[in-house]
């Protein structure tokens, strides 16, 4: 059951899935058309879930599921990366790969590797005070206050 993002509860879970390149606006609104279907037939042994999706800066996918009324499992889990997996396909983009870090650069959206990154943490080409995205929030709640947060507050600091 497809409901609008903004109507999940804070504890809805979520996850998030980077691009390593921005999607067109004609792209954003195919990725809107197959989402729209992913999440309406998305189900846990045949039972609905409330789910939604949100597309982000043109390169963020989240999809999140309210587990009040209905708890994800591994089966349903494994659907849905299977339909990322398809949108990797089908996009032309790698949305999987962890080993990635998006950041700001001004008002750019940067993707680098992360040994990359942590060159440029070193070079002092990004600051401690440099934006990143901890796509490893779990919650609505955590996108919401900790998805976009300072190099210093994030995992990323380790690079530091």
């Amino acid at each position: 059951m497809l409901v609008p993002f903004e109507k999940l509860p804070d504890s809805a879970r979520v996850w998030v899935y980077q691009a390593n390149r921005k999607f067109t606006d004609e792209e954003v609104n195919e990725l809107r058309s197959e989402l729209e279907n992913f999440v309406q037939e998305w189900t846990v042994h045949g039972a609905d879930l409330s789910g939604s999706f949100d597309i982000r800066y043109n390169r963020f996918i989240v999809l999140g599921v309210d587990e009040n009324f209905a708890a994800t499992s591994g089966c349903s889990i494994d659907s849905s990366v299977h339909f990322i997996q398809h949108l990797q396909e089908k996009f032309d983009v790698d949305l999987l790969d962890k080993m990635n870090v998006t950041f700001r650069q001004g008002e750019y959206i940067a993707h680098k590797e992360l040994k990359d990154f942590g060159k440029m943490v070193k070079d002092r080409a990004v600051s401690p005070d440099t934006i990143v995205f901890n796509n490893l929030v779990n919650t609505k709640g955590e996108l919401e206050e900790h998805w976009e947060v300072p190099l210093k507050e994030s995992w990323h600091k380790r690079f530091l």
